[in-house]
């Protein structure tokens, strides 16, 4: 294989994985925790976009357990997205394990 074809395939793959960089930035996830009493949206890139939170966990007197339950949602749609933008980009390095993707 001669290196003008080899650079041309990289440049392509290099391409490739920006267009699925955007889409997973776009791509929202969402969980819910404490028996859906607190929701929480997030893009695959890390980004939260919204937290909705049921009156009924609202307890003046327990604030820890409502940011535990904050918390834990955060973390959970954080780690759902980078799951699922991993698993893309594994899908066209063909798991190269190429760094920075």
């Amino acid at each position: 294989m001669n290196i003008q074809k080899l650079m041309q395939q990289a440049q392509q793959m290099q391409a490739g994985l920006a267009k699925k960089q955007e889409e997973l930035a776009a791509r929202e996830v969402q969980v819910s925790v404490g028996g859906d009493k607190v929701k929480v949206r997030a893009t695959c890139a890390g980004d939260v976009l919204e937290i909705k939170i049921d009156p009924a966990v609202v307890d003046p007197s327990d604030v820890g357990f409502l940011e535990d339950l904050v918390l834990k949602g955060v973390q959970e749609a954080i780690e759902k997205g980078k799951s699922q933008a991993a698993a893309e980009m594994k899908k066209l390095t063909g798991g190269l394990g190429i760094p920075g993707m």
